[in-house]
């Protein structure tokens, strides 16, 4: 038999989208799967749906609504698989794309996480903007991917589809090595939601292990279902998590810093919201900072954690981050389009 793949999907709310997602699986051609769903207490009928229509489902029944973080780590604690696929509810996906991950790993062992290239559901030319072709990072903790940079998104032509390694795999979906979360540690909750695959691979990395973008496997994704992209919360969470990441995982000269640099990116980001009259932006920026602020032991216990598992230094990590900001050249250079001259991580033989 071929390796177990356990796919773990949260979920919270929307049954008929989760609908499409374990329609979509049941034309997977991968032959050894089993598939859990975490319910995120849902309020409407999702529990019931599921137990009545796909008893082949493991269903996870979570009391409270544990985030995405907390949804995969429920997830990840009663599955059996070799692999863990994580898997957005409101995802479709080629009939092949765990056949191709699965080869690509299997293949390729210094590899601890890959993603499949990610397709907006609704305009298939086009990549989606929560992962694309593969996600970059710069150092100061500002994400962006292969086919996206902040709100600029790519279509898709076929010039990504080459099996390169990136920094980030994104949650919307992504295939993992179980040993990986024996090794480091499941996903940090306090996140909640957004970037907590972002900070589960950097740690990864720090371990010893790389990731990849495998664009042979093909998911189409509703990006923003659960949370539209102009959620006054889904601002703060990214603005929080990325500098609660940035502090977690940098060695403490780097974490002070670049977390300083990052302050005053932000105030100059603070500064434009307010000026264009985007106040919930604004609001999100000083109430991310006041979290930082206030939560220094959530800080410090982080640190400890990634300093258990570390394998490779700052310096090895720089080779890649991208090293100006990502931001700031989308600002004053206009520059809106993935760049393999100046974005791409070193070549590692992939």
């Amino acid at each position: 038999m071929p390796p177990l793949v356990s796919v773990i999907i949260p979920h919270w709310n929307h049954r008929e989208i989760l609908a499409e997602c374990l329609d979509s699986l049941k034309r997977c051609t991968y032959p050894h799967l089993e598939i859990l769903v975490v319910d995120n207490h849902s309020t409407d009928d999702s529990v019931e749906f599921v137990g009545k229509n796909y008893p082949e489902v493991t269903l996870i029944q979570n009391a409270t609504n544990r985030g995405f973080a907390g949804g995969c780590n429920d997830g990840a604690m009663r599955a059996a698989g070799d692999y863990f696929v994580i898997l957005n509810n409101d995802t479709t996906q080629d009939p092949d794309w765990i056949d191709r991950l699965v080869e690509f790993m299997e293949s390729n062992p210094a590899v601890g996480i890959a993603q499949p290239k990610l397709i907006n559901a609704k305009d298939p030319d086009f990549f989606d903007y929560s992962g694309a072709a593969g996600g970059f990072m710069d150092r100061f903790a500002f994400p962006f991917a292969r086919g996206r940079i902040l709100d600029t998104i790519e279509q898709d032509t076929g010039q990504y589809g080459d099996v390169i390694q990136i920094f980030w795999a994104s949650g919307t979906a992504c295939i993992l090595r179980k040993t990986i979360y024996e090794q480091i540690g499941l996903f940090d909750e306090t996140f909640f939601a957004h970037m907590e695959e972002i900070d589960f691979d950097w740690r990864a990395q720090l371990a010893g292990w790389d990731v990849a973008a495998v664009p042979s496997a093909v998911v189409y994704h509703h990006s923003g279902f659960t949370l539209p992209p102009e959620s006054p919360f889904k601002k703060y969470l990214n603005h929080r998590n990325s500098v609660y990441m940035l502090l977690g995982n940098y060695n403490l000269w780097h974490a002070v810093m670049r977390s300083f640099q990052r302050f005053l990116l932000d105030g100059l980001a603070l500064a434009f919201s307010l000026f264009s009259g985007d106040f919930s932006r604004g609001i999100a920026i000083l109430k991310a900072w006041w979290w930082i602020v206030s939560h220094p032991g959530d800080i410090i216990k982080k640190r400890k954690n990634t300093r258990s598992i570390r394998h490779r230094t700052d310096s090895e990590m720089d080779h890649r981050l991208y090293p100006a900001s990502i931001a700031l050249e989308h600002s004053l250079f206009k520059r809106k389009y993935w760049d393999a001259k100046r974005h791409a991580i070193e070549a590692t033989g992939l």
